[in-house]
């Protein structure tokens, strides 16, 4: 394979080691690169109330959870005073969902239930039906079911143990729409296609593929976030068949020159058009090392005084000796990499070695750091 055709990365992981990586730059679908304007998810939210904890819900210091749980007693018929109410078996949690285009009534929804008071666990269980409302407060859905929690508790007199979160856990097929969202995506036979990385470059590919396809002038670039595609004679009052069809055609993306550094995790990862001028690079370091030594000092013979222990500052420094490396202007990606890796330094450090050559206008790309 020629190597016009393959695409570079290099990651620099926690141990300072550049590697890079090959893989094929191949086109990608259509559908793959861009979402149809019209068609969404739209998020749902609602509150409710989880029953048949043992023992690990809220208390009476989160005065939600009481209000709620006489609420829903008045509404089954009974009276209650909330002196007699005990609510450790009880929780007032949140639930979130988003719901697909074109669900239609009936259709069921994977919901996440997370407390809000300060329950212990959910573990064990049951929320009771509960309306799901979107932005425009309309109930879309209905939340009902048993709790699966990924992680456990539990705790003794004098210890405890605890794996992974035990106040947030999913119900799978918990909610079930109650009123379908009506998704308009075609006008007058035209669909809108949104980039996901918008791209002048790419915009175009995707309007010579498209044209090309279904015929000179059926797409047309809004600008570099957007195509417009105009069903072809044959195609026109299916707006289903149109987008199954352009959905198939292969299209080459852009790619940009970035250089992603996470300072958290020492990662640091360098798309394959990074370019270096011709630079050199020299790379050292200062490490100042501070020991304490306590020492006993006793007062001398005859003398009024108290034994006392002082510490004992010792401070030394070592400077590292900077290597002076010179790298091509015509240098790779590749060549960049093998060149860093000699220095042998800590993926901080090579990150602000990157920081400079971006400042010093020798390295052509975008920095973002995390």
């Amino acid at each position: 394979m020629k190597s016009s055709k393959l695409a570079r990365w290099v990651l620099a992981v926690s141990l300072g080691v550049a590697t890079t990586f090959t893989a094929d730059a191949r086109a990608d679908r259509l559908r793959d690169l861009v979402d149809v304007v019209g068609v969404r998810e739209n998020q749902l939210l609602g509150y409710g109330v989880i029953t048949g904890l043992n023992g690990t819900g809220d208390d009476v210091s989160a005065p939600f959870a009481m209000q709620s749980l006489r609420s829903l007693l008045r509404r089954l018929g009974v009276q209650v005073d909330a002196r007699q109410l005990r609510l450790r078996n009880v929780a007032a949690v949140v639930i979130t969902t988003n719901i697909p285009p074109f669900a239609r009534a009936g259709s069921k929804l994977d919901i996440t239930v997370s407390s809000i008071g300060n329950a212990k666990s959910l573990r064990g269980g049951v929320l009771l039906q509960t309306p799901l409302r979107g932005a425009d407060r309309k109930v879309y859905a209905v939340a009902q079911g048993s709790l699966v929690l990924g992680g456990f508790s539990a705790s003794g007199a004098g210890a405890g143990v605890q794996e992974n979160i035990t106040t947030a856990g999913r119900i799978p097929g918990g909610a079930i729409v109650e009123r379908e969202i009506k998704t308009r995506f075609s006008k007058k036979d035209v669909v809108t296609l949104a980039l996901r990385r918008p791209s002048f470059q790419t915009a175009q590919r995707m309007v010579d593929a498209l044209n090309a396809k279904l015929g000179k002038g059926a797409a047309k670039a809004i600008d570099g976030g957007a195509v417009q595609v105009r069903a072809p004679r044959k195609l026109r009052g299916n707006p289903v068949g149109l987008l199954a069809k352009i959905g198939q055609i292969e299209v080459k993306p852009s790619s940009v020159a970035r250089v992603v550094i996470n300072e958290r995790t020492g990662t640091i990862v360098a798309g394959g058009d990074v370019r270096l001028s011709p630079v050199a690079i020299a790379q050292g370091g200062i490490t100042i090392s501070v020991k304490e030594t306590p020492e006993v000092v006793q007062p001398k013979e005859l003398a009024d005084g108290d034994t006392a222990v002082v510490d004992r500052t010792d401070v030394d420094t070592v400077e590292k000796t900077p290597a002076l490396t010179y790298v091509d202007g015509a240098a790779s990606l590749a060549d960049l990499a093998q060149a860093l890796s000699t220095f042998g330094v800590s993926p901080r450090e090579l990150a602000s070695i990157l920081q400079a050559l971006r400042a010093a206008g020798a390295l052509r790309a975008e920095l973002i750091i995390q």
